[in-house]
């Protein structure tokens, strides 16, 4: 007989690495300490709607998960508790049935793998109605400032890498400027690694609001050495010195289109300052996509199985984390109370001013 029965739950975005996290706890906490482990899809919302959808998770099926992209349980950043929409559209707290429904699944508490927004309603539900929760950190974007880096980031990283090696070939060979949006609303990282990474000229990050006139400089510079491309890369939140970028979302129909607001503002400013040929790139869902690499396959099933051994010693309410080389956990309350964002200070900003990469700021 199970001495535990847990559930566990991706929420918001997806990343490559997460079904490496739910194969850990389950080949460690079902498959060695002959626990139950539940999987609840769509996020929390898995518990709240009815009919439940739920999994009872086993070895044999979690089998060829380490290698695939995606989650197996599906996820949302649109199931949030405490602020549920009703039939009418109005945004109701249901924590409470979600708090029953854990109860009647018989589940001990909750694993609850997701970025900031989905650890924040894990701590909330922890303090309102009591439930355990034990959080794994995910987020692309690498901006949760607990650990020193999350599962999924290098993957994106790589993607971004690997789309610029792509765009180097055209560029120089059509004399154009190319601008690669990435992921990055708040946090430049993908954009910093990528970039130095992929040999970027230029670099527009949240964190350092551009002026348009220094972009324009450096690729007048590179075309009197005859260098006639340029590449460069756009965080989705890079804004300008003065004024917005433009929307990276328009309405259409009963949803919405995703745009290339902040790539499409730059190349925008370059076209009036310069006589050049600009074509912008969105990577987008592409970074998301895919199989993890070695790293974040490795770094996953860390996780996981940290998780499990924080469970098993009673440690709910903590989150697990990268610090120093060195798995450990955090108070998910400390987890989430500061965003990880890049210091203009970084060293990774000052090698890539070093060798040349222009900021703009």
């Amino acid at each position: 007989m199970a001495t535990h029965r847990i559930g566990i739950l991706t929420g918001g975005g997806d990343a490559p690495g997460l079904n490496a996290v739910i194969r850990a706890v389950v080949k460690y906490a079902v498959g060695k300490l002959h626990w139950q482990v539940i999987g609840v899809e769509d996020a929390f919302n898995g518990l709240l709607e009815a009919p439940r959808r739920l999994q009872d998770l086993t070895p044999r099926s979690c089998q060829d998960l380490l290698s695939k992209g995606g989650t197996v349980l599906g996820t949302t950043n649109r199931a949030d508790p405490f602020s549920y929409p009703d039939e009418d559209g109005n945004l109701v707290d249901r924590s409470a049935d979600l708090a029953a429904a854990i109860k009647e699944e018989g589940l001990e508490g909750l694993v609850v793998i997701g970025g900031d927004g989905t650890q924040a309603i894990g701590l909330r539900l922890m303090d309102t109605h009591g439930i355990p929760v034990l959080g794994v950190p995910k987020t692309i974007d690498n901006d949760l400032s607990a650990t020193d880096l999350t599962f999924g980031f290098i993957s994106a990283v790589e993607a971004a890498t690997d789309a610029l090696d792509r765009l180097h070939t055209t560029a120089e060979s059509h004399d154009r400027v190319m601008l690669l949006e990435v992921m990055g609303r708040d946090a430049g990282w993908i954009a910093l690694w990528a970039g130095v990474a992929g040999g970027a000229d230029c670099i527009a990050i949240p964190e350092i609001p551009y002026d348009p006139d220094k972009f324009a400089a450096k690729i007048k510079a590179r075309r009197m050495k005859g260098r006639h491309f340029t590449l460069i890369v756009v965080a989705e939140g890079a804004q300008p010195i003065e004024g917005d970028s433009l929307p990276s979302e328009v309405q259409h129909g009963k949803g919405s289109i995703k745009t290339g607001g902040a790539a499409e503002t730059l190349a925008r400013s370059l076209t009036e300052r310069l006589n050049v040929e600009t074509r912008t790139t969105v990577l987008g869902h592409l970074q998301r996509g895919g199989s993890p690499v070695a790293f974040d396959r490795v770094l996953a099933t860390e996780f996981g199985v940290k998780a499990v051994e924080l469970i098993h010693a009673g440690r709910w309410g903590e989150m697990v984390r990268l610090k120093d080389n060195e798995v450990s956990s955090v108070p998910i309350r400390d987890a989430v109370s500061e965003y990880r964002t890049v210091d203009q200070d970084h060293p990774l900003i000052a090698t890539a001013r070093a060798v040349g990469i222009e900021f703009g700021g």
